[in-house]
């Protein structure tokens, strides 16, 4: 180059809205308490990890996947119960699956539609993927507006209409009948995301077959999965055919596919997994709400919201002060006007649920 100084790169090919945001952050949490992000905190039992070991390695990784994994598809839909008649697409993660259904979906002008607050990847899909993102905000005590909600969808006619079953953050489920109600009216798709249904115990699965434009979400993740990223897709065969059109082709890898069947027959564990999290989900509950100045809130996940009665500010405050003392939570206050002052944590072991209830009344107790 002869010390000519090479160009910054121009960037003015980017789209301005990309350009305008930041990456999905994920805090660095080297030697923390992981409570942040909702995963399962129990690793699988030593001989039970040998064996899944001795099978991942038996694995052609020199061979792309399957195009269509359908033994592990068929095995899946029975483990679930899938209605009959109705048909699963495989997705790496269920963000993955929230990006095809919205791709499938995005004419000129389409809306996509949410209670609000809620998973955020609805409204960075939207926004990505060419439409428009409208939130409805919850009421004030996280329920959901049916009025409101109802007025929003005859207003906007959305394409798709996202409902996190239980709600992401404030752990809690709607209104059945509200749903159902936002089901009927909806001129498009209404997608039921139950990510959270080890801990939640209630689906819509069965209500396929009544309702041609309801979808069910789920996740491996939440059940104690989260690192081999797969996620499934319910719904009638004849959206499920169109989806896979806009679907990568082997999208889900080999490593994946392996340890997911190897996995599903060994649910028991992962149930019996889920269950101690539903029990100490309650025990951290009634700890939280024994602590002075927290309101802590019902939750049908494996997290808690909780709210400061000293506001954002405080929130702030001992957010960094837990931090400080080896856990990491998450801090929700400046993400919705209705979530101010208001922190998650994840529900963990035992242990770790003490040393935060621990580092969190310390906390609390410093200026």
């Amino acid at each position: 180059m002869n010390g000519t100084v090479r160009p910054a790169p121009d960037l003015s090919v980017i789209r301005d809205d990309v350009r305008a945001i930041s990456a999905y952050a994920v805090p660095d949490s080297t030697g923390l308490v992981k409570l942040d992000a909702m995963e399962n905190p129990f690793a699988l039992p030593p001989e039970v990890a040998r064996e899944l070991g001795v099978r991942l390695g038996a694995v052609s990784l020199n061979r792309y996947p399957p195009a269509d994994p359908r033994d592990f598809k068929d095995r899946l839909a029975q483990a679930i119960g899938l209605p009959a008649g109705m048909a699963l697409l495989l997705g790496n993660g269920s963000d993955e699956l929230i990006h095809l259904v919205i791709q499938a979906c995005a004419r000129p002008g389409a809306t996509v539609l949410s209670p609000w607050p809620s998973f955020e990847m609805y409204d960075l899909a939207s926004r990505f993927d060419g439409c428009r993102f409208v939130g409805v905000p919850l009421a004030a005590d996280f329920s959901l507006p049916r009025d409101t909600l109802l007025a929003a969808i005859a207003a906007h006619r959305p394409a798709v209409v996202f409902i996190a079953w239980p709600n992401n953050p404030t752990g809690n489920l709607f209104d059945r009948a509200t749903v159902e109600q936002v089901v009927e009216a909806a001129p498009g798709l209404v997608v039921l995301d139950e990510a959270y249904l080890p801990f939640a115990q209630d689906t819509w699965l069965p209500l396929l077959v009544r309702w041609p434009n309801l979808l069910v979400l789920r996740t491996f993740s939440k059940m104690g999965l989260a690192g081999i990223r797969l996620g499934y897709l319910c719904g009638d065969p004849a959206w499920i055919a169109e989806f896979n059109k806009v679907r990568p082709p082997y999208n889900v890898n080999v490593l994946t596919l392996a340890a997911a069947k190897f996995m599903l027959d060994r649910r028991v564990l992962l149930e019996a997994q889920a269950a101690a999290l539903r029990a100490e989900r309650e025990r951290l509950l009634a700890r939280l709400r024994s602590a002075p100045g927290v309101t802590a809130f019902d939750s049908a996940a494996n997290f808690i919201l909780f709210r400061l009665a000293g506001g954002s500010e405080a929130a702030d405050r001992v957010f960094a002060q837990v931090r400080a003392r080896g856990i990491l939570i998450k801090n929700r206050a400046h993400v919705h006007p209705l979530l101010a002052g208001c922190l998650r944590v994840t529900v963990g072991t035992p242990e770790e649920n003490d040393a935060f209830v621990a580092a969190l009344s310390a906390s609390l107790q410093e200026p």
